[in-house]
């Protein structure tokens, strides 16, 4: 009798790193970091900008004291507007994601949906015409042969 040998430890690791999934995601990790640099430069360059017009370029000097005495690190300190620039960056990442690569792909993979309907109703419709088709043949023979040798 032979014995079966289990897998090694090293190829279920192979085999594990070459699943489409885990490739996918590796892929889907680095796009994301070098996706966050450029939301990170869009806020930095533009909404922050826009923001310090009204009041400073900064959104983490946005603040407010919750005690009597609020000077350096002294009093208690609510950083509203590192929330509100974490929050317009978390929006904008969203928005770009979305507008950027969801909605495309949705579209795109509704036209193929639509395209795929359409080939299989293209071929159902063949098929049936086929069908009558063979059905009128069928008959036109029968009819040519006339009724008595149609009976037999």
């Amino acid at each position: 009798m032979s014995e079966k040998k289990d897998p090694s430890v090293w190829q279920g690791f192979k085999a594990f790193l070459m699943r489409g999934n885990v490739v996918d995601l590796a892929v889907a990790v680095v796009v994301g970091a070098a996706f966050t640099n450029i939301v990170n430069a869009v806020v930095k360059g533009v909404i922050s900008p826009v923001i310090g017009a009204i009041g400073t370029k900064n959104l983490d000097h946005y603040s407010s004291c919750l005690s009597d005495r609020c000077k350096g690190d002294e009093g208690i300190q609510i950083l509203w507007g590192s929330v509100l620039g974490a929050t317009l960056q978390f929006v904008i990442t969203a928005a770009v994601v979305y507008f950027l690569m969801v909605l495309p792909m949705a579209k795109f993979l509704a036209r193929q949906e639509a395209r795929r309907k359409a080939r299989e109703g293209t071929r159902e419709i063949i098929e049936v015409t086929e069908l009558e088709v063979l059905k009128e043949i069928r008959d036109e023979l029968v009819a040519q042969r006339g009724p008595e040798q149609g009976r037999r």
